[in-house]
């Protein structure tokens, strides 16, 4: 029978490029990654993507604080947001930029398409106009106090406290972020997406199954209160693509933003004519679409996102995964107390496999936040993973290595066992494919625990110092060098460096399929250390050089 391989296209949301990459970021990578790693590992054919976010005001102010353009500021954020995630082991085929030519082009597309069937319009709007800068801000710049609940210090698109949706003219006692100036408001020609045309499609589409009941709810309250035209256009000066045949008129960030999913895909394909770029975007695709993103973010990729596609001619997404946010120590990442880390702060002093484990250890397929509790973290690693997995590994390897050079016995003496182990692939497969990623880990620790167990009861120490028992003390190491196998075939998803690492003591690329059946009559490579246990020094030392008054 011929496997039914699926073709997956799997995005991130794009990391804005006036800042570093933190710890908060790497959640939804690593997640993303694993899930990935773990389709292709199954024989998947998987493309994932991404790209940086370059436009918007908070560029182009930054640029200019720093005195420089901001082609040149993006660039090089560019290349170190690459250098994070490859150093963080992000299996990427293609890293691009929304401020790209194959972003402009499908831009003005998309906006021609909706244009030409009537989704867009345009009316004169009333906005915030800060004096001293002389620009009109945008909502994030903008502060005051919510009209809903009456939270102070709240941004002008939304509030934090309670969670409500309004315009930046509607906030109480606003200042504007840029310069503290109290804003005037003034009347400006703005275009819109009309959201409204679509509710029928969106709700249809938001009950069918294709996202997380949790996001399905939350949209479903907007609805109560009506879809609402979405206001596509900012005035100059603005760091974007302009509107074509409208002078001082640019794109908003969130239209051009998601349109690079598409244009870093175009931009892959380009590059590797074998991949069919209308096979994974054109509206009536079989292939699968899959969109990681923060629960900030659900409003833009499930609502105007879903309905730009819709409107377009593309294809919507198969569904969107949603995660929460990351806390430190029980609270928000905070740069005074040295919590706020960045993804290069954190490689200085700790293996990337470490938070790639932890990470994985404590997400599940709900839209909930993670706690990363670095006491917790040196623990968990410390424990599972040294004193369980590869601990595993050393004890048996060197009595095979000294005693029987490195060859496993002709035969498996626990068959039972072993094939309790190998037949854990499916629930495991299972619990990877639904992204309840901590229950997987669980299963693998239980099986960790069994495997040392079983060579705590055998004893190959006890039984390399008596006379006569040399094929007993082979069959014991070479079973406990078995589950080994399986277990770092479990993880590879997880922890490719250290699946890499064991993949040369074992003289195997390991493969999902493969460990049906264990390795028998075969030669092993002389054990090196595979992993080095945490030190808390190495916490209290990172933590340090993140502290910032």
């Amino acid at each position: 029978m011929v496997a039914n391989y699926r073709k997956i296209l799997v995005t991130c949301a794009l990391p804005y490029a006036n800042g570093s990459i933190h710890l908060g970021h790497m959640l939804e990578h690593i997640q993303a990654d694993v899930w990935v790693r773990y389709q292709r590992l199954r024989g998947n054919t998987v493309k994932f993507i991404c790209a940086d976010d370059a436009h918007g005001t908070p560029i182009m102010l930054k640029a200019q604080l720093l005195g420089i353009e901001p082609e040149a500021m993006i660039t090089e954020m560019q290349k170190e947001h690459e250098t994070d995630f490859a150093n963080f082991n992000i299996s990427f085929d293609n890293y691009h930029s929304t401020h790209s030519r194959e972003n402009r082009e499908l831009v003005l597309h998309i906006y021609t398409q909706l244009k030409n069937n009537g989704f867009i319009h345009s009316r004169s709007i009333s906005q915030l106009f800060d004096p001293e800068k002389e620009m009109f801000l945008p909502d994030r710049f903008v502060k005051g106090t919510c009209p809903n609940c009456k939270s102070v210090d709240q941004y002008g698109d939304n509030c934090d406290n309670c969670g409500a949706i309004y315009c930046s003219t509607e906030l109480m006692n606003p200042s504007s972020v840029v310069s503290g100036a109290t804003p005037l408001r003034r009347d400006s020609v703005h275009f819109f997406f009309d959201l409204p045309q679509f509710q029928d499609m969106l709700q249809a589409w938001i009950t069918s199954g294709s996202l997380q009941e949790e996001t399905a709810n939350k949209i479903a309250e907007w609805f109560e209160t009506g879809l609402q035209p979405w206001d596509i256009s900012r005035d100059a000066p603005y760091f974007g693509f302009e509107i074509p045949g409208e002078s001082g008129k640019y794109f908003y960030v969130w239209l051009d933003a998601p349109i690079s999913y598409i244009s870093s895909f175009k931009n892959y394909c380009d590059k590797n004519k074998a991949v069919d770029f209308d096979e994974y975007w054109k509206k009536d695709s079989t292939t699968e679409l899959y969109h990681f993103i923060g629960k900030d973010i659900i409003y833009f990729h499930s609502l105007f996102w879903t309905a730009m596609l819709d409107g377009a001619g593309f294809r919507k997404p198969t569904n969107i995964f949603v995660h929460g946010y990351v806390t430190v120590n029980g609270a928000k990442m905070s740069k005074s107390k040295g919590t706020f880390i960045k993804a290069s702060t954190y490689l200085k002093y700790l293996d990337p496999e470490c938070l790639r484990y932890y990470y994985t250890a404590k997400l599940n397929n709900r839209i909930n936040d993670l706690d990363l509790n670095f006491d917790d973290f040196v623990q968990r690693v410390n424990s599972d993973i040294v004193n369980k997995v590869v601990n595993l590994a050393s004890r048996n390897a060197s009595f095979i290595t000294k005693r029987f050079a490195g060859k496993l016995s002709a035969d498996c003496v626990e068959l039972e066992l072993y094939a309790g182990f190998a037949g854990s692939a499916k629930l495991i497969g299972d619990l990877y494919e639904k992204r309840e990623f901590s229950r997987a880990i669980r299963e693998i620790m239980t099986l960790a625990d069994k495997a040392n167990q079983y060579v705590d009861e055998k004893a190959p120490w006890v039984i390399a110092k008596e006379e006569g028992k040399d094929e007993e003390l082979q069959a014991i190491c070479s079973m406990g060098i078995n589950l080994f196998r399986v277990l770092i075939a479990y993880l590879k998803p997880v922890m490719p460096e250290l699946t890499l690492r064991a993949e040369i003591f074992l003289n195997e690329s390991l493969t999902w399929e493969g460990i049906i059946l264990p390795l028998t009559n075969h030669t092993v490579s002389p054990f090196k250390a595979l992993f080095n246990r945490i030190d808390p020094k190495q916490i209290k030392a990172m933590i340090a050089a993140s502290k910032k008054t």
